[in-house]
Protein backbone atom coordinates (compact mmCIF):
# COMPACT_ATOMS: atom_id res chain seq x y z
CA UNK A 1 0.00 0.00 0.00
CA UNK A 2 1.54 3.34 -1.03
CA UNK A 3 1.72 6.31 1.66
CA UNK A 4 -1.26 8.35 -0.31
CA UNK A 5 -3.84 5.14 0.57
CA UNK A 6 -6.62 6.70 3.01
CA UNK A 7 -6.10 3.86 5.66
CA UNK A 8 -2.27 4.56 5.74
CA UNK A 9 -2.51 8.32 6.48
CA UNK A 10 -4.86 7.59 9.35
CA UNK A 11 -2.44 5.36 10.93
CA UNK A 12 0.47 7.51 10.08
CA UNK A 13 -2.20 10.60 11.58
CA UNK A 14 -2.77 8.72 14.88
CA UNK A 15 1.18 7.29 15.48
CA UNK A 16 2.25 11.38 15.11
CA UNK A 17 -0.68 12.73 17.44
CA UNK A 18 -0.03 10.10 19.81
CA UNK A 19 4.00 10.03 19.97
CA UNK A 20 4.15 14.67 19.65
CA UNK A 21 1.34 14.59 21.95
CA UNK A 22 3.87 12.97 24.82
CA UNK A 23 5.91 15.99 24.91
CA UNK A 24 2.20 18.02 26.00
CA UNK A 25 1.76 14.81 28.64
CA UNK A 26 5.05 15.25 30.38
CA UNK A 27 4.12 18.80 31.05
CA UNK A 28 1.27 18.35 32.27
CA UNK A 29 2.55 15.89 34.56
CA UNK A 30 5.45 17.39 36.12
CA UNK A 31 2.45 20.11 37.32
CA UNK A 32 2.55 17.11 40.06
CA UNK A 33 5.24 14.92 39.64
CA UNK A 34 8.68 14.91 39.75
CA UNK A 35 10.93 13.95 36.62
CA UNK A 36 11.94 10.88 38.08
CA UNK A 37 8.57 9.76 39.16
CA UNK A 38 7.25 10.74 35.58
CA UNK A 39 9.80 8.14 33.99
CA UNK A 40 9.28 5.31 36.48
CA UNK A 41 5.76 5.52 35.92
CA UNK A 42 5.43 5.90 32.09
CA UNK A 43 8.44 2.89 31.97
CA UNK A 44 6.19 0.45 34.15
CA UNK A 45 2.98 1.31 32.53
CA UNK A 46 4.54 1.31 29.08
CA UNK A 47 6.13 -2.33 29.56
CA UNK A 48 2.26 -3.62 31.65
CA UNK A 49 1.01 -2.82 28.04
CA UNK A 50 3.40 -4.02 26.10
CA UNK A 51 3.72 -7.26 28.26
CA UNK A 52 -0.51 -7.85 27.66
CA UNK A 53 0.32 -7.35 23.90
CA UNK A 54 3.00 -9.47 23.65
CA UNK A 55 1.25 -12.46 24.97
CA UNK A 56 -1.80 -11.64 22.60
CA UNK A 57 1.02 -12.05 20.31
CA UNK A 58 2.52 -15.00 21.09
CA UNK A 59 5.82 -13.40 22.18
CA UNK A 60 7.91 -14.70 25.44
CA UNK A 61 10.10 -12.83 27.20
CA UNK A 62 14.03 -12.75 26.07
CA UNK A 63 15.95 -15.23 28.35
CA UNK A 64 19.91 -15.54 28.83
CA UNK A 65 22.02 -13.46 30.76
CA UNK A 66 23.46 -12.00 28.02
CA UNK A 67 20.94 -10.23 26.39
CA UNK A 68 19.58 -9.37 29.52
CA UNK A 69 22.71 -7.52 30.17
CA UNK A 70 22.54 -5.83 26.58
CA UNK A 71 18.94 -4.66 27.96
CA UNK A 72 20.73 -3.19 30.61
CA UNK A 73 22.65 -0.94 28.21
CA UNK A 74 19.57 -0.65 26.16
CA UNK A 75 17.03 0.29 28.51
CA UNK A 76 19.33 2.72 29.71
CA UNK A 77 20.20 5.01 26.89
CA UNK A 78 17.11 4.33 25.12
CA UNK A 79 14.72 4.86 28.00
CA UNK A 80 15.75 5.86 31.25
CA UNK A 81 18.03 8.62 31.06
CA UNK A 82 16.47 9.96 27.74
CA UNK A 83 13.10 10.11 29.56
CA UNK A 84 14.33 11.71 32.51
CA UNK A 85 16.07 13.87 30.79
CA UNK A 86 13.29 15.23 28.57
CA UNK A 87 11.07 15.91 32.12
CA UNK A 88 13.80 17.29 33.92
CA UNK A 89 14.02 19.82 30.01
CA UNK A 90 10.31 20.53 30.34
CA UNK A 91 10.42 21.88 33.89
CA UNK A 92 11.97 25.01 32.29
CA UNK A 93 11.68 24.24 28.18
CA UNK A 94 8.29 24.30 26.47
CA UNK A 95 7.17 21.15 25.22
CA UNK A 96 7.28 22.30 21.83
CA UNK A 97 11.10 23.01 21.62
CA UNK A 98 11.52 19.31 23.34
CA UNK A 99 9.45 18.14 20.51
CA UNK A 100 12.15 19.71 18.04
CA UNK A 101 15.07 18.77 20.12
CA UNK A 102 13.85 15.42 19.61
CA UNK A 103 13.70 15.85 15.78
CA UNK A 104 17.97 16.50 16.45
CA UNK A 105 18.36 12.94 17.07
CA UNK A 106 19.45 11.34 13.67
CA UNK A 107 21.88 14.08 13.16
CA UNK A 108 23.63 12.91 16.12
CA UNK A 109 23.05 8.93 14.47
CA UNK A 110 24.83 10.38 11.63
CA UNK A 111 27.23 11.97 13.84
CA UNK A 112 27.66 8.79 16.23
CA UNK A 113 27.63 6.37 12.72
CA UNK A 114 30.92 8.20 11.44
CA UNK A 115 32.42 7.98 14.33
CA UNK A 116 32.17 3.78 15.04
CA UNK A 117 32.31 3.60 11.34
CA UNK A 118 29.14 2.14 10.56
CA UNK A 119 28.08 5.13 8.12
CA UNK A 120 28.93 4.49 4.88
CA UNK A 121 27.55 6.91 1.88
CA UNK A 122 28.90 9.69 3.24
CA UNK A 123 27.90 12.24 0.28
CA UNK A 124 28.20 16.41 0.33
CA UNK A 125 24.66 16.42 0.08
CA UNK A 126 24.69 14.64 3.35
CA UNK A 127 27.26 16.70 5.11
CA UNK A 128 25.57 19.61 3.79
CA UNK A 129 22.57 18.24 5.83
CA UNK A 130 24.23 17.88 9.41
CA UNK A 131 25.90 21.49 9.12
CA UNK A 132 22.50 22.84 8.10
CA UNK A 133 20.91 20.84 10.95
CA UNK A 134 23.08 21.66 13.29
CA UNK A 135 22.36 25.51 12.29
CA UNK A 136 18.93 25.18 12.95
CA UNK A 137 19.99 24.39 16.93
CA UNK A 138 21.79 27.38 17.02
CA UNK A 139 18.96 29.19 15.74
CA UNK A 140 16.57 27.82 18.04
CA UNK A 141 19.20 28.75 21.04
CA UNK A 142 20.21 31.72 19.84
CA UNK A 143 22.95 31.74 22.90
CA UNK A 144 24.33 35.20 21.52
CA UNK A 145 20.82 36.60 22.58
CA UNK A 146 19.75 37.50 26.19
CA UNK A 147 16.16 35.67 25.61
CA UNK A 148 17.79 32.94 23.64
CA UNK A 149 16.87 29.35 24.96
CA UNK A 150 20.14 28.36 25.43
CA UNK A 151 20.11 26.75 29.53
CA UNK A 152 20.12 23.78 31.59
CA UNK A 153 16.28 22.90 30.36
CA UNK A 154 17.57 22.78 26.53
CA UNK A 155 20.91 21.18 27.26
CA UNK A 156 19.04 18.49 29.07
CA UNK A 157 17.04 18.13 25.90
CA UNK A 158 19.66 17.41 23.88
CA UNK A 159 21.36 15.15 25.91
CA UNK A 160 18.30 13.24 25.42
CA UNK A 161 18.56 13.46 21.94
CA UNK A 162 22.25 12.24 22.29
CA UNK A 163 21.00 9.31 24.04
CA UNK A 164 18.74 8.04 21.81
CA UNK A 165 21.45 7.96 19.36
CA UNK A 166 24.03 5.98 21.55
CA UNK A 167 21.05 3.63 21.85
CA UNK A 168 20.56 3.42 17.97
CA UNK A 169 24.15 2.73 17.66
CA UNK A 170 24.96 -0.14 20.34
CA UNK A 171 20.87 -2.02 19.62
CA UNK A 172 21.97 -1.98 15.89
CA UNK A 173 24.95 -3.77 16.88
CA UNK A 174 24.09 -6.33 19.98
CA UNK A 175 20.33 -6.81 19.97
CA UNK A 176 19.87 -7.56 16.27
CA UNK A 177 18.45 -11.03 15.55
CA UNK A 178 18.43 -12.06 18.96
CA UNK A 179 15.17 -14.59 18.97
CA UNK A 180 12.73 -13.16 20.89
CA UNK A 181 9.79 -10.97 19.19
CA UNK A 182 9.78 -7.36 18.99
CA UNK A 183 7.27 -6.71 21.16
CA UNK A 184 8.20 -8.84 24.04
CA UNK A 185 11.68 -7.49 23.83
CA UNK A 186 10.85 -4.19 24.09
CA UNK A 187 8.34 -4.74 27.17
CA UNK A 188 11.55 -6.70 28.50
CA UNK A 189 13.13 -3.26 27.80
CA UNK A 190 10.87 -1.13 29.39
CA UNK A 191 10.67 -3.24 32.30
CA UNK A 192 14.68 -2.77 32.93
CA UNK A 193 14.37 1.02 32.29
CA UNK A 194 11.63 0.93 35.55
CA UNK A 195 14.06 -0.52 37.46
CA UNK A 196 17.01 1.39 36.82
CA UNK A 197 14.33 4.27 37.03
CA UNK A 198 13.18 3.05 40.31
CA UNK A 199 16.84 3.18 41.71
CA UNK A 200 17.82 6.36 41.48
CA UNK A 201 14.14 7.69 43.19
CA UNK A 202 16.01 8.36 46.86
CA UNK A 203 18.44 10.74 44.91
CA UNK A 204 15.21 12.74 43.48
CA UNK A 205 14.23 16.08 43.48
CA UNK A 206 11.08 17.11 45.10
CA UNK A 207 8.01 17.24 42.52
CA UNK A 208 7.20 21.37 41.10
CA UNK A 209 3.67 21.19 42.30
CA UNK A 210 2.01 19.04 44.57
CA UNK A 211 0.30 16.08 43.47
CA UNK A 212 -3.34 16.72 41.08
CA UNK A 213 -5.42 14.85 38.83
CA UNK A 214 -4.34 17.07 35.66
CA UNK A 215 -0.68 14.97 36.37
CA UNK A 216 -2.21 11.79 37.30
CA UNK A 217 -4.06 11.52 33.93
CA UNK A 218 -1.26 13.12 31.67
CA UNK A 219 0.89 10.32 33.02
CA UNK A 220 -1.21 7.74 32.70
CA UNK A 221 -1.70 8.74 29.26
CA UNK A 222 2.17 9.21 28.37
CA UNK A 223 2.77 6.02 29.51
CA UNK A 224 -0.11 3.50 28.09
CA UNK A 225 -0.53 5.25 25.22
CA UNK A 226 2.61 7.37 24.90
CA UNK A 227 4.38 4.70 25.36
CA UNK A 228 3.25 1.20 24.96
CA UNK A 229 0.63 1.34 22.43
CA UNK A 230 2.51 4.00 20.09
CA UNK A 231 5.51 1.23 19.72
CA UNK A 232 2.83 -1.75 18.97
CA UNK A 233 1.01 0.92 16.20
CA UNK A 234 4.41 1.52 14.84
CA UNK A 235 5.13 -1.84 14.71
CA UNK A 236 2.22 -2.34 12.74
CA UNK A 237 2.55 0.47 10.11
CA UNK A 238 6.28 -1.05 9.45
CA UNK A 239 5.24 -4.24 8.97
CA UNK A 240 2.24 -3.80 7.04
CA UNK A 241 3.26 -0.09 5.20
CA UNK A 242 7.03 -0.50 5.20
CA UNK A 243 9.77 1.87 6.84
CA UNK A 244 9.34 4.38 4.42
CA UNK A 245 5.58 5.50 5.83
CA UNK A 246 7.17 5.24 9.80
CA UNK A 247 10.06 7.27 8.79
CA UNK A 248 7.26 9.94 7.27
CA UNK A 249 5.79 9.80 10.89
CA UNK A 250 9.59 11.07 12.68
CA UNK A 251 8.97 14.29 10.73
CA UNK A 252 5.42 15.12 11.80
CA UNK A 253 6.42 14.71 15.41
CA UNK A 254 7.94 18.49 16.29
CA UNK A 255 5.38 19.84 14.07
CA UNK A 256 2.38 17.87 16.27
CA UNK A 257 4.58 18.60 19.52
CA UNK A 258 4.60 22.53 18.63
CA UNK A 259 1.02 22.93 17.54
CA UNK A 260 -0.31 21.10 21.06
CA UNK A 261 1.88 23.33 23.01
CA UNK A 262 0.80 26.59 21.48
CA UNK A 263 -3.15 25.41 21.39
CA UNK A 264 -3.32 23.45 24.80
CA UNK A 265 -0.35 25.25 26.97
CA UNK A 266 -0.32 28.53 25.46
CA UNK A 267 3.38 28.45 24.26
CA UNK A 268 4.68 31.21 22.12
CA UNK A 269 7.89 29.94 19.98
CA UNK A 270 8.54 32.99 17.92
CA UNK A 271 9.53 33.42 14.83
CA UNK A 272 13.04 32.43 15.44
CA UNK A 273 12.45 29.25 16.70
CA UNK A 274 9.98 28.15 13.81
CA UNK A 275 12.74 29.25 11.25
CA UNK A 276 15.16 26.96 13.68
CA UNK A 277 12.54 23.92 13.43
CA UNK A 278 12.64 24.16 9.75
CA UNK A 279 16.04 24.49 9.11
CA UNK A 280 16.76 21.05 11.44
CA UNK A 281 13.71 19.43 9.63
CA UNK A 282 15.59 19.89 6.34
CA UNK A 283 18.98 19.25 7.65
CA UNK A 284 17.47 15.95 8.88
CA UNK A 285 15.97 15.02 5.50
CA UNK A 286 19.42 15.48 3.80
CA UNK A 287 21.21 13.43 6.20
CA UNK A 288 18.39 10.41 5.52
CA UNK A 289 17.83 10.91 2.35
CA UNK A 290 20.30 8.72 0.82
CA UNK A 291 20.54 6.43 3.73
CA UNK A 292 16.72 5.74 3.17
CA UNK A 293 17.04 5.20 -0.54
CA UNK A 294 19.75 2.60 -0.27
CA UNK A 295 18.93 0.85 2.54
CA UNK A 296 15.60 1.22 3.41
CA UNK A 297 16.06 1.67 7.22
CA UNK A 298 14.72 3.89 9.99
CA UNK A 299 15.76 4.99 13.26
CA UNK A 300 13.01 4.92 15.56
CA UNK A 301 12.29 8.97 16.78
CA UNK A 302 10.85 7.15 20.22
CA UNK A 303 14.07 4.68 21.16
CA UNK A 304 11.24 1.67 20.75
CA UNK A 305 12.67 -0.50 18.36
CA UNK A 306 11.56 -1.03 15.00
CA UNK A 307 11.81 -4.60 13.63
CA UNK A 308 14.54 -3.63 11.65
CA UNK A 309 16.38 -3.42 15.28
CA UNK A 310 14.94 -6.46 16.56
CA UNK A 311 14.36 -9.11 14.21
CA UNK A 312 13.33 -4.20 20.11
Amino acid sequence: MSTGAPGTLIRMGVLALLWGSGFLWIKLALTGLSPLQVTVIRCALGAAVLLVLSRWAGQRLPRGRRIWGRLVIAAFFCNALPFALFSIGELTVDSGVAGVMNATTPLWSVLIGIGIGSERGITAVRVGGLVLGFAGIMLIFAPWQKSGLLGWGTLALLGAAVSYAVAFAYMGRKLVGQGAGPIAISAAQLMTATGLSAVALPFDAPSPGPLNVTALIAVVVLGVFGTGITFYLNYRLIADEGATSAATVGYLLPVVSVALGAIVLGEELGPRVFAGMAVVLIGVALTRYVRSSARRSISNPSCQPSPSVSRS
